[in-house]
């Protein structure tokens, strides 16, 4: 018999202290300020709102979106392969995994529908005309069931029907995979840009969605015993090492294919691409790629993860929002390095690389994306505490 579900159950009232509701607020506001801003490009015109033009028409909020959607992928993964393999160490931090999962695909999905100038029609459009030849519609479809399997077994964790919770888990981490290999192959089919063409980017997604998700687990498990002032237990504990063996492991892997990525476009391949990389190596995007992407994102997290043996939670924290820091910056370099060369570089009077810098609406939107993801984590934190653990029961 299902067992009914009730806040008093899951509430963590000491959670809310003074200072937890005044960052929620704080959270909160920048949420309202950054959704006021996308929702009054609606009536301004997204062309004047927004600095995206004809030639660099996918800016940071696409980014940001596949930055969101992304990480979200990969707390989805690690939470079900957690539940799946009951007893290993991960399993303290799946319930919480799955609640930040659910949370930043909806920030994702907030920035994406108000980037979109009618995003209704994407809604009523995606059921009843649905093209299984596209990359996009695949994208939507399998996110959207993602989120609500996702839901349901929120649901059930809550409710302690953890069998079925089990098994809608992996469907929803079944539905992430694919929709988040669909997001890297919506760039990688696109012939015309020979920076994004290729097979590389969908399994290059789906590596950083092992690294963020990693990184997000461990700097969200660490700030939810910042704000109860509490020592942290030996099993979340090790689970959390357990996250900075993954998230070491794959800053290796991601370094690696960063370095050959960009190799690959200077012994070969179409001119387009050597002259977007040169954008990021040595161009308009050179401080964003070598100080944010390599040297925060990738570099310094790895030296402090190898040098502090994961002995320290805070250094691992540090280490894991960087690494965040670092997937921000990796999504808008790729994003934006893909346009910023013309599609005819040498036609006359083409310029050698277009320009782009987000406007300050698009940065208010990113802005509520981390509003949104703060404020229900701390509500997370404050209202289902005590069901995150509950993984002994699994």
């Amino acid at each position: 018999m299902a067992n009914g579900f009730s806040l008093t159950a899951t509430a963590e009232p000491e959670v809310a202290t003074s200072g937890t509701k005044i960052l929620t607020g704080l959270f909160a506001l920048m949420a309202l300020i950054g959704l006021s801003a996308g929702l009054y490009a609606f009536y301004e015109g997204h062309h004047v709102m927004y600095n995206n033009t004809r030639e660099v028409p996918w800016g940071v909020l696409i980014s940001s979106y596949a930055f969101f959607a992304i990480t979200s992928t990969g707390l989805c993964l690690l939470a079900a392969i957690s539940h799946i393999f009951g007893g290993n160490k991960m399993a303290p931090l799946a319930n919480r995994m799955v609640w930040l999962s659910l949370i930043t695909i909806i920030a994702g999905f907030a920035i994406i529908g108000l980037e979109l100038e009618s995003p209704w029609r994407m809604a009523i459009y995606n059921v009843i005309s649905p093209n299984p030849t596209s990359n996009i519609w695949w994208m939507g479809t399998l996110y959207g069931m993602a989120v609500g399997m996702m839901l349901v077994e929120f649901y059930l964790i809550l409710t302690k029907q953890f069998k079925l919770a089990i098994v809608l888990g992996v469907i929803g981490a079944l539905a992430e995979v694919a929709a988040n290999t669909n997001l890297g192959a919506v760039f990688s089919t696109l012939s015309g840009r020979p920076f994004w063409y290729g097979s590389q980017l969908p399994i290059f997604f789906l590596g950083n969605a092992f690294l963020c998700g990693a990184a997000a687990a461990i700097m969200f498990t660490h700030y939810a015993y910042l704000i109860r002032r509490r020592a942290m237990d030996k099993d979340t504990l090790d689970g959390v090492r357990s996250a900075g063996k993954v998230m070491t492991l794959m800053l290796v892997l991601i370094s690696v294919a960063t370095a050959w990525r960009v190799i690959s476009y200077f012994v070969g391949g179409a001119e387009e691409g050597r002259m977007a990389a040169e954008a990021l190596v040595s161009g308009p995007l050179a401080t964003n790629f070598w100080i944010f992407e390599i040297a925060v994102g990738l570099l310094v997290p790895m030296v402090l993860m190898v040098f502090t043996r994961m002995e320290s939670v805070p250094a691992m924290s540090a280490a894991a929002l960087m690494t965040l820091v670092g997937l921000f910056a990796r999504s808008y370099n790729t994003v934006v390095a893909g346009q910023i060369i013309p599609v005819f570089p040498n036609t006359l009077n083409a310029p050698a690389t277009l320009s782009y810098s987000p406007s300050v609406s698009e940065m208010l939107l990113v802005m509520a994306g981390i509003g949104i993801v703060g404020a229900t984590f701390l509500l997370g934190e404050r209202f289902f505490g005590k069901a995150y653990a509950l993984h002994n029961e699994h």
